[in-house]
């Protein structure tokens, strides 16, 4: 049973006859414009990313330049105020030192129940959130204060 190649749609028809592909190689002319192009098109986008990579670069400065400026601000607050409240400032030293002690304790404490309760720790959900809800909130505040008092008390 033949079929005509008529019948169907010439969507459907692919031509694939000697005559429709061309076995000539390209020029070599056609050959060395195509690679100059290809040159010139690949030195323009890498001028273009240098370009932008100097456009980084500042903004990275002022970026920076304003971080300095901000830190060295807030230093200078920093210090004007401990020149202002000597008293404080002593008092603030006493509490880190005694607060020190007693976060040394406390990490003490910490990793001696963690020695003890290795196993239940690992293996039990319920045990590690009662450990993270008995040392968790008391590390992070207790941390949070001696930051602050490292920062005033100089």
């Amino acid at each position: 049973m033949a079929h005509d190649p008529a019948q169907f749609s010439p969507t459907f028809s692919i031509d694939v006859s000697a005559e429709a592909t061309s076995n000539t190689p390209p020029r070599a002319a056609d050959v060395g414009a195509a690679l100059i192009n290809v040159s010139r098109q690949l030195l323009e986008a890498q001028q273009r990313q240098n370009q932008l990579l100097d456009q980084l670069l500042q903004v990275n400065k002022q970026v920076l330049q304003a971080n300095n400026q901000a830190n060295a601000q807030r230093q200078s607050e920093l210090t004007q105020w401990r020149n202002a409240h000597p008293h404080l400032v002593r008092s603030c030293k006493q509490a880190l030192e005694t607060l020190s002690v007693v976060q040394t304790e406390f990490l003490q404490n910490l990793a001696n129940e963690v020695e003890d309760s290795r196993e239940a720790l690992s293996e039990s959900d319920y045990v590690f959130s009662e450990f993270l809800d008995r040392y968790g909130p008391r590390m992070a505040h207790l941390n949070g204060v001696l930051q602050v008092l490292t920062h005033l008390g100089g």
